[in-house]
């Protein structure tokens, strides 16, 4: 099994300033959203960032992706996820990401769900399904995708481009350029310090 390609293996580090934007889970309630990237980011530690908010508002969230690729655990505890209250559901083929997600989405049970589809296509069909139950159960969507350029569609609502940039020894800023946001205009950013992992420090 390999970890996440998206995942720049980062650990959060306390940052006094104030985060630029408004990535959090209310911000995505109700509709779907997309952290992409080309290549290594801080994708998945974005995605953990709104995991974090969720959890401490007491909404269970999914994390589903396929069984050859997967977030580290240990990282994942490292920034404060409670991994006995995360539900891992693992899949075959991206195809299958798409059917536990309408499964879970439907019993309107959890506040977030994560769908780790890389550079797969997701049907708008299945993105319809999605974006109706979201609204129906007050629920968020968060695609992790790895594309370059182009959205998974018009249906999603809000699009972030992740990136790092090293800050210095062992400290990187974590950044989520959002380049589609049709609440409110475009153009915000979330950032944040965080120290690398034993391989990246």
């Amino acid at each position: 099994m390999a970890r996440s390609a998206e995942w720049a293996h980062l650990v959060p580090r306390p940052d006094p300033r104030p985060a630029e934007g408004s990535w959090r889970l209310e911000e995505l309630r109700g509709r779907l959203a997309e952290i992409t990237s080309a290549g290594p980011s801080a994708a998945v530690t974005l995605a953990f960032r709104v995991v974090l908010d969720a959890q401490g508002a007491g909404e269970p969230v999914a994390w589903i992706t396929t069984r050859r690729v997967c977030f580290f655990p240990p990282d994942a505890a490292e920034t404060g996820v409670d991994l006995d209250a995360l539900a891992v559901v693992r899949v075959p083929a991206p195809a299958d990401i798409l059917r536990a997600a309408d499964m879970l989405a439907r019993a309107g049970a959890f506040g977030l769900l994560v769908l780790d589809v890389g550079a797969a296509d997701v049907p708008m069909a299945a993105q319809s399904r999605l974006l109706g139950l979201a609204q129906k159960h007050d629920a968020a969507v968060l695609f992790l995708t790895k594309k370059k350029g182009a959205s998974l569609g018009s249906l999603i609502s809000l699009r972030g481009e992740a990136r790092r940039a090293r800050t210095g020894p062992g400290a990187f800023r974590c950044e989520l350029a959002i380049v589609k946001d049709k609440r409110r205009a475009p153009g915000w950013t979330h950032a944040e310090v965080c120290r690398g992992s034993t391989g990246l420090r």
